[in-house]
């Protein structure tokens, strides 16, 4: 089992920088896939980038591609979300998300161990 931590958000302003991250229990950290997700009012929940668990395969969704990069450091445990040139549209709460498989999964439901969420707002 794992518990993930994640960092506080922010209010930024559009076009602005914003770095999540998610901090994860126990020794086994790299035989887990992670992936981000997010959840704006009103809407369903959304996958925004997943990560293999060596590190070595990314996947960002088609809306934040060039502009947001998942990474993570196995040593430290940790999950990152590096967000740049931000837009109001991307205004939700942000969950990062473990899977014990090598390879990242864009559907919630294969995520057994989720966040808390943490609040990121985006102002025009």
């Amino acid at each position: 089992q794992v518990q993930l931590v994640e960092s506080e958000g922010g209010l930024v302003q559009a076009g602005g920088s914003l770095r999540l991250s998610c901090v994860a229990s126990g020794r086994t950290f790299s035989s887990y896939a992670m992936g981000w997700f997010r959840q704006a009012p009103g809407k369903e929940r959304e996958f925004v980038a997943g990560i293999s668990g060596s590190g070595g395969t990314t996947y960002h969704a088609d809306s934040v591609k060039g502009r947001f990069a998942i990474s993570r450091d196995n040593a430290k445990n940790t999950l990152y979300l590096q967000m740049s040139s931000l837009k109001p549209e991307d205004t939700a709460v942000y969950y990062c998300a473990a899977r014990r498989y090598a390879l990242y999964s864009t559907r919630s439901y294969e995520y057994a161990y989720w966040g808390q969420g943490t609040q990121v707002t985006v102002s025009s």
